[in-house]
């Protein structure tokens, strides 16, 4: 089949033409494997060269993504998951469907889910009263549940936010920190802070947490209290212990939601100490009200090498158990 080039003039070296491009041009290398032309970076301009069919499919997506922009900002991870969505057909998720939009930032950005299983925890969260969200870093597991949590606050829901994770220390007691104890346990809740200030304004975020109306302790601090009218997010769930779980899950109160998240391959708990998620993952399985939703690999919407990092990681520990499996049988042989 003739080739055919088409070139598209994003206009200036602008948030958009980075967004579109990627840093050191990784957009554009995806868009080659992508759509299967030739795709170059002239100036302002986008070469697309290559089967007509292929580079019409390429330069309509790019207009899509241009015409985006008009809306709001784009990341470049961002434009990346859009063309993913259109090549495989679902070029109408190119711009996100209305029922699909969580949260609009204040940078007017539109908060949505990326992929089948961010979709299924998505509405998990919206038809249980609890929902474990369980996967490695990078899957949208927490990012997901704040934009949720404020949305149900913006829409009368519930009345306050409640943010909580254990605060695992590391070699040292907390009581020999330096400061208050707000300035102690900070460190351990920083990426709860972290998620909440990319979706809200720092003066109303400010002002949120000084009305308590968003309140972020650790989770010993739950001891006691019955949360009533909440959204209460339980972040780094695997380093819970039995303990602090069964507490946890018994403070639920009327009018609450409950988001738990966490990553079992990634327990810092003391070896003696058995995690309260996994537990409650095997205790909880058939209660009524409560999802699971359970995120791999393919749902990381992190830079690309995040999840070639969780695939090697996985690799390995995987030839680490077969050969340890393969050490005691041998073992079983010599002694017989």
């Amino acid at each position: 089949m003739e080739k055919v080039e088409e070139i598209i003039d994003l206009g200036s070296f602008d948030e958009r033409f980075y967004a579109i491009v990627g840093r050191g041009d990784e957009n554009l290398k995806l868009f080659s494997q992508l759509f299967g032309v030739k795709v170059l970076a002239r100036g302002t301009e986008i070469s697309i060269r290559g089967e007509e069919d292929k580079v019409k499919t390429m330069s309509n997506f790019i207009r899509e993504v241009m015409r985006e922009f008009a809306k709001g900002p784009l990341s470049s991870a961002e434009v990346r998951d859009r063309a993913k969505a259109f090549v495989k057909g679902s070029s109408e998720r190119t711009t996100p469907d209305s029922e699909e939009v969580i949260l609009i930032t204040h940078r007017r950005k539109a908060i949505v889910p990326k992929t089948e299983n961010q979709r299924r925890y998505v509405k998990a969260i919206r038809e249980n009263d609890v929902v474990f969200g369980i996967g490695p870093a990078g899957t949208g597991k927490t990012y997901l549940a704040m934009a949720m949590a404020l949305a149900h606050l913006k829409e009368n829901k519930v009345s306050k936010i409640i943010l909580t994770r254990p605060a695992v220390e590391a070699g040292e007691k907390l009581g020999y920190l330096p400061g208050t104890i707000a300035e102690k346990v900070d460190p351990y809740l920083r990426p709860l802070y972290d998620a909440l200030y990319d979706m809200v304004d720092y003066d109303k975020a400010s002002y949120m947490l000084e009305r308590n109306i968003i309140e972020i302790a650790p989770l010993a601090f739950m001891r006691g209290r019955t949360l009533n009218d909440a959204f209460i997010i339980l972040d780094e769930a695997q380093n819970s212990t039995r303990e602090q779980m069964k507490m946890f899950l018994t403070r639920i109160g009327f009018g609450s939601k409950v988001v738990i998240t966490g990553d079992i391959t990634q327990i810092d708990l003391p070896k003696k100490e058995e995690s309260g998620l996994v537990e409650a993952i095997n205790v909880l399985d058939k209660v009524e009200g409560i999802g699971f939703i359970t995120f791999g690999q393919e749902d990381v919407v992190r830079h690309p090498v995040v999840a070639r990092i969780i695939r090697a990681y996985e690799d390995y520990e995987k030839k680490q158990s077969a050969d340890k499996e393969k050490g005691k049988r041998s073992k079983v042989k010599v002694s017989e």
